[in-house]
């Protein structure tokens, strides 16, 4: 039984489904009217940047150091979402993790079909490893689509013989864009934020008749040996359950340090109802705690930015 807090979140999706509308741009301008009223901590940081040609913006908490960063992928299925429809979300991270956060506005479907998001997200990374980073004390994470192309990105670099990031977090991801993982039908009237209809159209804009197998489109069928430590978080209620149960089976046979969380009772990204939900709030923490483990406090460079 949901509880309370869960029952009202429920509620309100219900009533004010976040993807409302029938097209993309309907759907985009949903998604960012969806945190336009959201109150954010006048003592954040939000600076815009050109990461490497992409447009970008760092994110520093006063609990940020300067010693770690973390670069993040919005989701909104390829197609949607931005910078601004994930700030909140953002800035919690950017607290728990401790570090300074890079949320990319990598380009989306279907003016720019895979791989241009893939692209612009290695490049947001090189950004800050050009920086003065190194590699290991930078992280990947993201949400939904942005959860599947951290994943995506992680095997791009690697395969491109590339450094690598320290660590990968991928939140409710989408990792498989031929839609065929068995909860997309069981958990269909458990999820109010996605379907197996509006995931389809969105995959039809980003894949622009490409295949939806592709290792960086769908990183579930990639070769994932050689990947990061990772960290998965995903709600028994989402249709995106499997797609996280099969790339964790299928991580950890090739040998990769994968850790998954799998939350009872959850929604697509709950993480981000924070001000609603104290399972959101519980997870961000999570997050921010195994992020400062794997890339734990740089002896010479302690200070915070």
């Amino acid at each position: 039984m949901a509880s309370p807090e869960l029952a009202t979140v429920l509620q309100i999706l219900r009533a004010h489904p976040p993807l409302g509308g029938d097209t993309i741009e309907e759907m985009r301008a949903s998604m960012d009217a969806l945190t336009a009223g959201v109150p954010l901590p006048e003592e954040v940081r939000y600076e815009p940047v050109d990461a490497g040609g992409v447009p970008a913006e760092w994110t520093t908490a006063l609990e940020s150091r300067a010693d770690r960063a973390i670069v993040y992928l919005h989701g909104g299925g390829y197609a949607i979402g931005s910078v601004s429809s994930h700030r909140p979300l953002v800035t919690q991270i950017a607290r728990e993790a401790k570090a300074r956060v890079l949320s990319v506005d990598y380009r989306l479907g279907p003016e720019h079909p895979h791989p241009a998001a893939v692209e612009d997200a290695c490049a947001a990374f090189r950004f800050v490893v050009d920086g003065g980073l190194a590699p290991q004390r930078v992280a990947l994470a993201g949400d939904s689509a942005g959860g599947g192309l951290t994943a995506a990105e992680l095997v791009a670099l690697r395969d491109a013989g590339a450094a690598t990031p320290g660590a990968g977090v991928c939140i409710s991801p989408w990792m498989d864009l031929t839609l065929s993982g068995e909860s997309m039908k069981t958990r269909g009237g458990l999820d109010p934020l996605v379907s197996e209809e509006k995931l389809a159209l969105m995959a039809a804009a980003y894949l622009a008749e490409g295949d939806a197998k592709h290792p960086t489109a769908s990183p579930l069928f990639a070769e994932l040996a050689g990947l990061p430590p990772m960290l998965l978080h995903v709600g028994t209620a989402e249709v995106l359950l499997d797609d996280s149960r099969r790339f964790a089976e299928r991580a950890r046979a090739a040998g990769v340090d994968l850790e998954i969380a799998i939350w009872d009772d959850m929604i697509h990204v709950w993480h981000a109802f924070g001000p609603l939900l104290p399972e959101a709030r519980d997870a961000v923490a999570a997050i921010g705690a195994w992020l400062q483990h794997r890339i734990p406090p740089d002896e010479e460079d302690g200070s915070s930015s």
